[in-house]
């Protein structure tokens, strides 16, 4: 029998529920802070459409020298898992 599929109010509620963990707060901050050194660095236009990438693949590491502006698509494809293998990283 195939797996049962999650209603959308589902989704939504588990959604939340995670949105609201202290882990997540914390590393949606340090996305935040992140992006506010970049646009101090580059400049907000330079920003636009782009992502702030980590080289590293830690996203609470917001030295400068760990971060970069990178073309969305290219980002968000990279294997940022730990070990360099796709998977959660953290982000």
């Amino acid at each position: 029998m195939p797996p049962r599929k999650q209603s959308e109010a589902e989704r939504k509620r588990k959604d939340k529920a995670y949105q609201s963990t202290p882990q997540q707060k914390k590393r949606r901050a340090a996305r935040n802070r992140a992006r506010r050194a970049a646009i101090k660095k580059f400049g907000k236009q330079a920003l636009k459409g782009k992502d702030i990438d980590h080289k590293d693949g830690n996203p609470m590491n917001n030295s400068k020298g760990n971060l970069r502006v990178m073309n969305r698509k290219k980002n968000r494809g990279r294997n940022n898992g730990p070990n360099g293998k796709p998977g959660k990283s953290g982000h």
